[in-house]
């Protein structure tokens, strides 16, 4: 099979996995070698919904010895199969870096004979590149479920990011859907790079820094495969962050590519506006200081579509507003719906110096048409309404879904 062909096939194989992302690393350029992973060396190029387009995203092979039954290259599938040598995926991302059509490589793989089996084969790809091509680009390598943690630590030598993607939200999905994944080789890699990772920020005997996953680990989760709500991934989501310290959680709307009885039934489209609310929860997870608890309870398990999460929880919880803009604190600031975090951090600096009126925010540029329902300026307020779920909700609903939302793109046009 020609090499383009083989990139054709395993490039669009890798479009599901949205785990990618190339920011956080500081691999630096060194004279001889090829590439620069520093923070601010890496050229990012997004598509609309978010996803990273600069990096050469591939799947090592697409011969998969699972049938997992959400997944486009489960065994029982009849589709074209491809592998990459390493050789090969070596000269294709050095050829396409100095063409300038990347800056750097995220590498996945179904799982060839053996998880194992496939780990030696990426790691063999990215020592060849590390060491024989010279490259010090960025690399985020996806870990195979099952692997031995002696090869998840060689390939966190080489990679600048790793991420062990859970895929379903609940055990019970996992069992129904990929019975032969079991949880606990996808839980165990990520404590072991959690450990690792922090050991390596501390400074060795030989008065430097390690670099193991210096740009941190992600999972990715599968959103509208299984009957799991909105509360069980949040609730999945937060413990991820607290107990393995995750840089990124990516969430992946279903895109029913098999027909199963255990699937859900095939709709004319993904559920990308879930996924959409889901990311916007994350953010209040990350920087916003929420918790999964306070946006979703057993009462309320699943967003609601028309509003975003931040109005939603507003909405619910109406007691404490209005609140002042000139004495609320930062993190009571961050809750109000239109005022982000650095907003926030704008307001409180400008209100040291003087008392903020209504047109000082509409010259600092809040989303007053957000903003207005849940303050006060100076004791005034000018929301116009009465504050009261009846009244607001219509105002800050969405009526049509958030614009920008396209699916996947693909590196050689449509597939049909």
């Amino acid at each position: 099979m020609r090499l383009l062909d083989k990139l054709q096939i395993l490039a669009d194989s890798a479009k599901y996995d949205v785990s990618c992302s190339s920011s956080g690393s500081n691999r630096a350029n060194k004279k001889g070698q090829l590439g620069n992973a520093a923070i601010a060396g890496i050229c990012h190029s997004w598509s609309d919904d978010g996803r990273c387009i600069s990096l050469l995203k591939v799947l090592f092979s697409n011969c998969c010895i699972y049938d997992c039954k959400y997944c486009v290259n489960r065994i029982s599938n009849d589709i074209r199969r491809a592998s990459f040598t390493p050789d090969e995926l070596c000269a294709l991302t050095i050829e396409f870096y100095r063409r300038n059509y990347i800056e750097g490589l995220f590498l996945s793989s179904a799982v060839i004979k053996s998880p194992d089996y496939t780990m030696e084969l990426m790691i063999e790809t990215l020592r060849k590149l590390r060491y024989e091509h010279k490259f010090n680009g960025y690399i985020h390598i996806k870990s195979i479920p099952g692997a031995d943690l002696s090869l998840v630590y060689q390939a966190g030598l080489l990679a600048d990011r790793m991420s062990v993607n859970i895929e379903l939200p609940s055990i019970q999905g996992l069992k129904l859907l990929a019975p032969q994944k079991d949880h606990q080789s996808i839980i165990r890699p990520m404590s072991y790079l959690k450990e690792q990772i922090q050991g390596s920020s501390e400074l060795t005997i030989y008065k430097k820094r390690q670099m193991f996953v210096p740009a941190g680990q992600t999972t990715q989760l599968i959103v509208g495969a299984t009957k799991d709500s909105d509360l069980t991934i949040l609730n999945l989501t937060q413990n991820l962050y607290d107990r393995y310290k995750l840089k990124r959680v990516y969430y992946s709307a279903y895109v029913p590519v098999n027909a199963d009885s255990n699937l859900p039934a095939i709709t004319t489209s993904p559920p990308l506006l879930r996924e959409h609310r889901i990311y916007q929860a994350d953010w209040l997870l990350r920087f916003y200081g929420f918790r999964a608890e306070e946006l979703l309870d057993e009462s309320h398990s699943n967003f609601d579509i028309r509003v975003d999460p931040k109005c939603d929880w507003a909405l619910r919880n109406l007691d404490k507003f209005p609140v002042e803009i000139n004495k609320a604190p930062p993190e009571m600031l961050m809750r109000v719906p239109g005022i982000g975090y650095k907003m926030a951090e704008k307001i409180v600096r400008a209100r040291r110096i003087a008392p903020l009126s209504y047109e000082d925010l509409k010259r600092m540029r809040v989303v007053l048409k957000r903003a207005r329902y849940f303050i006060t300026c100076q004791g005034k307020y000018y929301g116009g309404i009465d504050i009261d779920t009846e009244d607001l909700y219509p105002v800050l609903s969405e009526e049509k879904p958030p614009k920008g939302i396209p699916g996947q793109i693909f590196m050689f046009g449509s597939t049909g």
